[in-house]
């Protein structure tokens, strides 16, 4: 095989690798379009909106999953102990009451104290 030859096959093979790219990429297009639409359909009518929150999207994406899950949860309720957030995410007070204390150590939360409640909100 000379020079020409494999420059061709070379170029033969990045065109048929180009189409399969472009086959795929229209196919997860598709895939896209069709979650949307079966996320509106399948979602509640009234869907949580995290506009105007606090905690910028930014500072939520850096968050663990877990961290997130509770700063969202409080971020709903406004103002609430431990024993509120667990029931909104589902999780135990005492895994929640460490994940509040892990954001008001980065900052993120503020607690303070009510007789014997400690109550956690975000300041704005």
């Amino acid at each position: 095989m000379n020079v020409d030859e494999n420059s061709s096959n070379i170029v033969k093979l990045l065109r048929e690798l180009n189409g399969n790219v472009e086959n795929l990429s229209s196919k997860i297009d598709r895939m896209i379009e069709l979650q949307a639409s079966l996320t509106e359909i399948l979602s509640p009518k009234k869907k949580p909106s995290y506009e105007g929150l606090p905690l910028d999207v930014a500072t939520l994406l850096s968050l663990p999953d877990h961290l997130r899950k509770t700063a969202l949860a409080l971020s709903e309720l406004g103002e609430a102990t431990a024993t509120e957030i667990s029931k909104k995410t589902g999780r135990v007070r005492a895994a929640e009451s460490d994940y509040l204390n892990q954001l008001v150590t980065k900052g993120y939360v503020a607690k303070k104290r009510k007789s014997h409640e400690v109550y956690f909100y975000i300041e704005v």
